[in-house]
């Protein structure tokens, strides 16, 4: 058996259970499998003009289908990214990319379904972030003052805390 002492010779074994200082994944295995559904959405902020571009396309290829993609990626990986995330059976997810060139915006919109134990919010949150840092990627070039804004759950659907909409 390895020695399972990290630097300084400090064990790698958790704490006493339920322990505030140590990170760990709560225990879900005992809870029902629902339907579950989250919808988050987040706006890239910039000129029209450099929307415009986005819009038209760049040397790079078409932004919003690469954000969509991105936003799909963000939802695969969400887990991976953040560490107290469970990987979760997800059964669909859509990341809509909905530009207002005369604003000078663009709004991510995202829905995440899973049938499983915990919620799907992160996914919705995290496809929404990625797909709009996909954008920003891309519009930085056009617009150095672009910014993502408001990323927030818009609502959720199943679960013990059940239906939660959020004010508009």
């Amino acid at each position: 058996m390895s020695d399972r002492r990290g630097p300084g010779g400090s064990s790698s074994e958790p704490e006493a259970s339920g322990s505030p200082t140590m990170a760990r994944i709560v225990e879900v295995g005992a809870k029902e499998v629902t339907e579950r559904e989250a919808v988050a959405e987040c706006v890239v902020s910039l000129t029209p003009e450099a929307c415009a571009q986005l819009v038209a396309g760049t040397p790079k290829g078409n932004p919003l289908e690469a954000a969509r993609i991105a936003g799909i990626m963000g939802v695969k990986r969400t887990p991976d990214l953040l560490p107290f995330c469970h990987p979760i059976a997800v059964t669909g997810a859509e990341v809509l990319v909905e530009p207002e060139p005369a604003a000078g915006r663009i709004v991510v919109r995202t829905t995440v379904r899973a049938r499983d134990r915990t919620g799907v919010e992160m996914e919705a949150l995290t496809a929404a972030a990625v797909a709009a840092l996909s954008l920003y990627d891309t519009a930085k070039a056009y617009d150095r003052a672009a910014r993502i804004d408001g990323l927030r759950l818009l609502e959720k659907r199943g679960g013990k805390s059940g239906h939660y909409v959020a004010d508009r």
